[in-house]
């Protein structure tokens, strides 16, 4: 079926993540990826906790501050290396199937838009670097309502300026926490499943779980 609108998450969704301390684990360290997985949860957690409290920073703060962290929670990484960690974290690789799924999505009629916990300056960075800007209609970041995902104001962001029905989107993450979000708020939700986690949330399923963005050419 096809929608009006595919809409993704930027972060391991369109974007790895792990790539920036991957291009510098010789000096990172053996440790690298330790040091990556504990930065992404710790930004993750960071959204989580200060949406809840009601005191916002935005995504960019979030990271460094997580980044500070995972250095001290693994002493054997060296902190040498955290500015160029950071410059990597505004060209992230996007993973391979990326640009040929939102092509085909969009010659086939939809609009392609990013619903991010980003800033706008992180995102739009990140896309111009992956060459998806002239693929992108729009960008969406949360910097606009203050508050990360799962709030439903995020995902009325893009119901709200693209005058649709939640049930016209097609919502695609890599977080099931952001699918459970996007799925409670009305959206058609895909789970792009790429590390095989187990399944939770189960109230709030998704319609689709694919292990890439590719599967998505097969559904449409």
């Amino acid at each position: 079926m096809a929608y009006s609108a595919y809409v993704f998450d930027a972060y391991g969704t369109l974007f790895d993540v792990h790539a920036a301390v991957r291009r510098h684990a010789e000096a990172v360290g053996p440790d690298g990826q330790l040091l990556s997985e504990i930065w992404r949860a710790k930004q993750l957690e960071y959204s989580w906790t200060r949406t809840l409290m009601g005191s916002y920073r935005d995504f960019w703060q979030l990271t460094e501050e997580a980044l500070d962290y995972a250095f001290r929670k693994v002493p054997t990484t060296d902190p040498a290396q955290r500015q160029n960690l950071l410059d990597a974290y505004w060209q992230l690789d996007c993973y391979p199937e990326v640009p040929a799924v939102l092509k085909a999505l969009k010659a086939a009629g939809g609009r392609i838009a990013i619903l991010s916990n980003g800033s706008p300056a992180m995102l739009e960075s990140a896309v111009r670097s992956a060459a998806l800007d002239l693929v992108v209609d729009e960008i969406f970041s949360v910097d606009a309502v203050r508050r990360f995902k799962t709030d439903p104001q995020v995902y009325d962001l893009v119901t709200t300026a693209w005058r649709l029905y939640p049930q016209a989107v097609s919502f695609q993450s890599s977080n099931r926490w952001d699918i459970a979000g996007a799925q409670k708020f009305g959206f058609r939700t895909v789970w792009i499943n790429r590390s095989s986690q187990p399944d939770e949330y189960r109230d709030h399923e998704p319609e689709l779980i694919l292990p890439s963005l590719e599967g998505m050419l097969g559904a449409m």
